[in-house]
C-alpha cells in the first residue's frame, strides 16, 4: 500500500510522544513492505533539515516538509480569541503553503491511505477530499479536548478562564470532525470507548504505541541506586503541572526519610523556572544526549500526571527498559498495568511518597517491578504485531 502520513511537526528525531508514535508506526509500515511518505509541517520550534535524516531512515520513509512559523504570539492569540472560531492550538497549524504542498502531492501521486497524525491536521480534510480518493484515517494520539478540560482544574484566575474557553473550542472541533473521516485509530481501548460515547460511528481500530524489544534492552550494570528521575517534554503543560505537584507535595515527604536522595530531571524546552527549582536535591539536566542510556542509569521513574489523555509513551519506554515506575491513575490510563506487580499507582501525596520510598528502600523489589514491567510491554506492545493488525484493518477498509 501507498501510505501518506500527515504530521504537524517533523517526527525526527523522535524526542516526544507524538513524534515517537508517528515515526515508530511509519517505520514499522515501511519495514513490512509498504510505501510510506511523511508530509510534515516543519515548525520553527522543532525545525529539522530533511537532509539531516540518517540514510537508513530516509531509505525507508520519504520525508517532505514545509517550514511554518507556529510560534505562540500574544497578538495572534488575542486576534484568534476575538475573531476566530478555531481553537488557537489548531489555527497555528493552518497554513496556505502547507495546503498547496499537500494539494500538489495529491495531484501528482496516488495514495491508498492518508493518515492524519492528530486532530490539528483535520483542517486539511477538505483539500484531501478534493484531490484524492484515498481513505482518510484519523490517528487519535489522545482525546484532545479532554487534556484541556482536565487542565482547567489545575489553573487559576484568567488563565483558568482562558483554558476553559479553549477546551470548549477544541471539543467543538473534535466533535465536528468526528464522523468526517473514513476510519479512526484510537491509541488505547479506553479512548476508543470514549469516542464511541461521543458519537463516533466510524470503523475504528486501536493502534497503541509499540516497541521493538530488541532495541530497548535493560542494563543494570551502571544503575545509580537509589535515585529518582523524570524524563519528558518539559514544555508540555500536563508534565509541568504534575512535576510541580510532586515537588510541592511529595518530594519533601520522601526527603524526610531519605535526605540524601537525588532527583534527576531531564527533558527538552524547559521553562526558565524549571531550571532552578527551589527544592533540595534536584539535578536539572535539560535535554540529554541519549534518553535511553539516561533511563537505564537511574532507578525509580516517576510520572505524576494529573491531566492529559491518550497514552504516556514514556511509561511504555520506561517499562521496556525495566524501570520501576510510580505514576497516577491518569498516568497509566489506557495501559492495562497492575498496581504492585508491574507498576505502582498513587493519586495522593502520601501514597505517592510511600511508593517511591518502598522502591528506593528495597532494591530487589525495585528490580522485580521493573522485570515484570518489561515482560508486560514486550507481550502486549510489540510493534510488528501492532503494525500487522493495522495493515489487515486497512486492507478491509479499502
Amino acid at each position: 500500500m501507498r501510505i501518506l502520513q500527515l504530521a504537524n511537526k517533523f517526527p525526527y528525531p523522535a524526542r516526544d510522544g507524538g513524534a515517537i508514535a508517528t515515526l515508530s508506526l511509519g517505520k514499522s509500515l515501511a519495514l513490512q513492505g509498504h510505501n510510506v511518505t511523511v508530509l510534515t509541517i516543519n515548525t520553527s520550534k522543532h525545525f529539522m533539515d530533511p537532509a539531516s535524516v540518517p540514510a537508513d531512515l530516509s531509505g525507508l520513509i520519504r520525508f517532505l516538509s514545509v517550514p511554518v512559523n507556529t510560534d505562540i504570539s500574544f497578538f495572534k492569540l488575542v486576534k484568534n480569541f476575538l475573531f476566530s472560531s478555531w481553537p488557537y492550538n489548531a489555527e497555528r497549524f493552518i497554513n496556505k503553503a502547507f495546503d498547496e504542498a499537500l494539494k500538489k502531492l495529491l495531484i501528482d501521486e496516488t495514495f491508498d491511505i492518508i493518515q492524519l497524525e492528530g486532530l490539528y491536521l483535520a483542517p486539511y480534510l477538505e483539500t484531501i477530499r478534493m484531490h484524492s480518493s484515498a481513505k482518510v484515517v484519523m490517528r487519535a494520539h489522545n482525546i484532545e479536548h479532554e487534556i484541556w478540560e482536565r487542565t482547567v482544574t489545575q489553573g487559576k484566575g484568567l488563565k483558568k478562564l482562558y483554558i476553559r474557553h479553549l477546551a470548549g473550542r477544541i471539543r467543538r472541533m473534535e466533535l465536528g470532525f468526528l464522523n468526517r473521516y473514513d476510519a479512526i485509530l484510537p491509541i488505547t481501548g479506553r479512548d476508543e470507548m470514549y469516542l464511541k460515547k461521543l458519537g463516533c460511528k466510524l470503523p475504528s481500530h486501536v493502534v497503541p504505541m509499540g516497541i521493538n524489544a530488541d532495541e530497548l534492552l535493560p542494563d543494570h550494570n551502571k544503575l545509580n541506586f537509589p535515585s529518582v528521575f523524570h524524563i519528558g517534554a518539559l514544555d508540555w503543560m500536563p508534565n509541568q503541572e504534575g512535576l510541580l505537584w510532586f515537588f510541592e507535595n511529595v518530594w519533601g515527604k520522601i526527603l524526610k526519610k531519605h535526605p540524601g536522595l537525588q532527583f534527576f530531571l531531564a527533558g527538552r524546552n524547559a521553562p526558565d523556572h524549571f531550571k532552578e527549582l527551589p527544592f533540595p536535591n534536584i539535578i536539572y539536566l535539560g535535554e540529554v544526549d541519549d534518553a535511553y542510556d539516561f533511563i537505564r542509569s537511574k532507578a525509580v521513574m516517576i510520572v505524576p500526571i494529573l491531566s492529559g489523555s491518550g497514552m504516556r509513551i514514556k511509561i511504555i519506554e520506561g517499562m521496556a527498559l525495566g524501570k520501576a515506575i510510580v505514576t497516577t491513575t491518569i498516568g497509566t490510563e489506557g495501559i492495562a498495568t497492575t498496581h504492585g506487580k508491574d507498576i505502582l499507582i498513587a493519586d495522593d501525596p502520601d501514597g505517592f511518597a510511600s511508593g517511591v520510598c518502598r522502591l528506593v528502600e528495597d532494591r530487589n523489589f525495585c528490580l522485580e517491578i521493573g522485570e515484570n514491567a518489561r515482560n508486560f510491554v514486550t507481550d502486549q506492545y510489540d510493534n510488528f504485531a501492532i503494525c500487522s493488525s493495522l495493515v489487515a484493518f486497512y486492507q478491509k477498509l479499502r
